[in-house]
């Protein structure tokens, strides 16, 4: 199930998911199947958007791929290598931007040249960069609490492609912000996606938020966890908040639902 571009023809696939299950725990009657039997692919600078009911394993899917979390059965790739253990060519975003709050914005955002061993003068150069792509120019020497949720979220966004990973790995990221931030982060997200050119999964909760910034949504079952739907969203790019109110956004928002009252709540 390639993430495509309508009227193209297939691109290589650069995450490659097959029978992928996780069980937590020895086996027998404690052990809990996370997720079971997982198939799919993306190509290379998609947006995948991920949702499901609490509980589904998004979160542990994610954290496979990044390469976190082990799994048990079936197989993992990323740009045709096998996924085992942590890697240095994937960023993470949680829900809270967990920035250091004793550090000011550009050295939180340099922390993983300081992790990685990278060459620091390079790594400012491309902090000071990357904070201007994120629009957080005049506040690198800010600390965290001077700066609103929203900016935090972006500086924590920045500092994830520090590295100039390969993809973008994103857990919530704004499931603790208001509505109208949120709003106006969905917009910023794609305009960074959109200008840095990276593979980004995103897990949400958040329905409208799927349609609106994906390629394509994944729709998940209720523990144990498996791909159920594949939704294609065809909406020109780049989107506006009036797309969210157009028939194609409704059919997407209708068909999720729709798999969602077939298998359970989303929250």
């Amino acid at each position: 199930m390639p993430v495509l571009e309508a009227g193209r023809a297939p691109a290589p696939e650069f995450i490659r998911v097959h029978g992928l299950s996780k069980t937590f725990g020895a086996p027998g009657p404690g052990a809990v199947q996370a997720l079971r039997d997982i198939d799919f692919s993306i190509t290379e600078g998609s947006f995948v958007s991920v949702v499901g009911p609490s509980g589904c394993g998004k979160s542990t899917l994610l954290r496979i791929v990044a390469g976190l979390l082990d799994y048990s059965d079936g197989s993992i790739s990323l740009d045709g290598q096998p996924i085992h253990g942590t890697r240095r060519d994937v960023g993470f975003v949680f829900q809270n931007s967990i920035l250091l709050p004793w550090r000011t914005i550009l050295e939180n955002v340099m922390l993983p040249a300081e992790v990685l061993g990278l060459d620091m003068k390079a790594a400012r150069r491309r902090a000071l960069e990357l904070l201007h792509m994120v629009r957080l120019d005049g506040f690198e020497s800010k600390l965290p609490r001077q700066l609103s949720g929203g900016m935090q979220q972006r500086a924590s966004i920045a500092r994830a492609l520090l590295h100039d990973p390969k993809i973008l790995l994103m857990d919530e990221p704004f499931g603790a912000l208001d509505a109208m931030t949120r709003e106006q982060m969905n917009l910023e997200l794609q305009r960074i996606w959109s200008a840095s050119g990276k593979t980004v999964i995103l897990i949400t909760h958040s329905i409208p938020e799927a349609i609106f910034l994906g390629d394509v949504v994944f729709v998940m079952t209720p523990r144990p966890g498996s791909l159920e739907r594949v939704i294609q969203v065809d909406l020109p790019r780049p989107r506006n908040l009036d797309m969210t109110g157009s028939p194609v956004f409704t059919a997407a928002a209708h068909e999720i639902r729709g798999v969602f009252h077939h298998e359970g709540s989303l929250d």
